[in-house]
């Protein structure tokens, strides 16, 4: 008995136990701090997404007091959590809907461009930067957080609302204008000839168009094998799935958020029942460490200098989503309240915008550029899912303040 418990001891040891040990206690600590900010968010009757924010920023590079966590093991988690909420959000989307979106989406989506990456191009000009890096941030405005504006759909418990599929629709738009604004800009930064950048577009709209084919003509076909047998086996497949779809789009330079929603989209019947049910808390925790891990990256001293130019461009553009989501929710049949929540869930921008801003690094105009774009992002990620939360009140109080013969003529 003495001998292989010594053995299991020393192998134990030769592992590293010490590192493993701190490993298990910074994230374990990380993770129950979610679970209390989780709790107080309830309490308050809001989204835990902008507490999960700040503690990241309190906690993070250059925060009051910095955890060090396993970077790899967290920055995995946190893209899983973005794969796993574009999942949910799919299951929730009928390919149905979907082809209406396309068919009805071209206005909104033109309108989403031009208001809302016109606002960021006109602010990167104004001071004063390149064109490509003013064109970099003009992408960090147009794309509203699907990771974000997923979880506060389903926290607020607006995931059947009917204006939800405008918000839906703007989403899908714009993951697939994303297949084509990724090569380019990428293309562009490196210097890449026409033909090689004309190769990126093609070989992106290839894939999402195969991705989709495939989610319109064999879903059913898929939703019947994989959700057979026992909840441990549909678990697996449907995970599997997504990473093995999400992984495909990404070797191609397509996003695989949009692989993720597509695989979330062929799910239906019980299948798609059983897919929500069981992936639901692995979506909680994976989501929570990825808008923690957002944060972590922020260093608050970087973000002094322009939180001036990131509040105002905020307002702008929370402005532009808001009469994007407006008009898209119009067309769908949603009255002035569910019009407006669908501006205000818009609002969010997160994960993407990161991303777009991270290709610029080596521009002249990159550090502005990206301290600018965290700034940003961190108001947007923080109040966009306020004024969700609170659009209801907000319709009440404009209604309340009209004169009386506004209010007349309405009637």
């Amino acid at each position: 008995m003495d001998l292989p418990i010594a053995n299991f001891l020393s192998v134990i040891l030769a592992a590293g136990s010490t590192e493993t040990a701190i490993a298990f206690l910074e994230v374990g600590g990380v993770v129950l701090g979610l679970g209390v900010l989780s709790r107080l968010a309830g309490r308050l009757g809001i989204t835990a997404v902008p507490l999960y924010l700040i503690a990241g920023l309190a906690f993070g590079k250059g925060g009051v007091a910095e955890i060090s966590v396993s970077a790899d093991f967290v920055s995995l988690a946190a893209e899983i959590g973005v794969l796993l909420l574009l999942f949910s959000l799919g299951l929730e989307y009928t390919d149905a809907e979907l082809r209406s979106g396309l068919k009805t989406g071209i206005k909104p989506g033109l309108l989403d461009m031009t208001l809302n990456a016109g606002s960021g191009l006109a602010m990167g000009l104004l001071l004063g930067w390149s064109f490509l890096a003013a064109l970099l941030l003009a992408g960090v405005t147009w794309v509203s957080s699907s990771g974000v504006i997923s979880k506060v759909l389903s926290d607020l418990g607006r995931l059947g609302n009917r204006e939800t599929p405008a918000v839906l629709q703007i989403l899908v738009i714009e993951d697939l204008a994303m297949a084509v604004y990724l090569p380019i800009v990428a293309a562009l930064i490196v210097g890449g000839t026409l033909a090689q950048t004309m190769t990126s577009v093609a070989i992106a709209l290839l894939v999402v168009t195969i991705i989709l084919l495939i989610v319109l003509r064999y879903g059913l076909f898929l939703s019947s094998h994989i959700g057979s047998g026992s909840n441990e086996s549909v678990l697996l497949g449907v995970f599997g799935l997504v990473l093995v779809v999400a992984g495909i789009a990404q070797f191609f330079e397509v996003s695989g958020a949009i692989g993720a929603f597509l695989v979330g989209l062929a799910l239906s019947g019980r299948t798609e029942e059983r897919a929500m049910e069981l992936i639901a808390p692995l979506r909680d925790l994976f989501a929570a460490t990825f808008f923690v891990f957002f944060s972590f990256q922020i260093d608050p001293a970087d973000l002094i200098q322009v939180a001036g130019w990131a509040v105002l461009l905020a307002i702008v553009t929370a402005l532009t989503k808001i009469a994007t989501g407006w008009y898209a929710a119009g067309i769908g049949g949603a009255g002035k309240r569910g019009r407006l929540r669908a501006g205000t869930t818009l609002v969010a921008r997160g994960e993407f915008s990161i991303v777009i801003a991270a290709l610029g690094t080596g521009l002249a105009d990159g550090a502005e550029l990206g301290a600018l774009a965290a700034g940003y992002v961190l108001v947007t990620a923080i109040g966009g899912p306020l004024a969700t939360k609170f659009s209801d009140q907000i319709s009440i109080y404009f209604n309340r303040t009209r004169s009386p013969k506004t209010q007349k003529a309405t009637v």
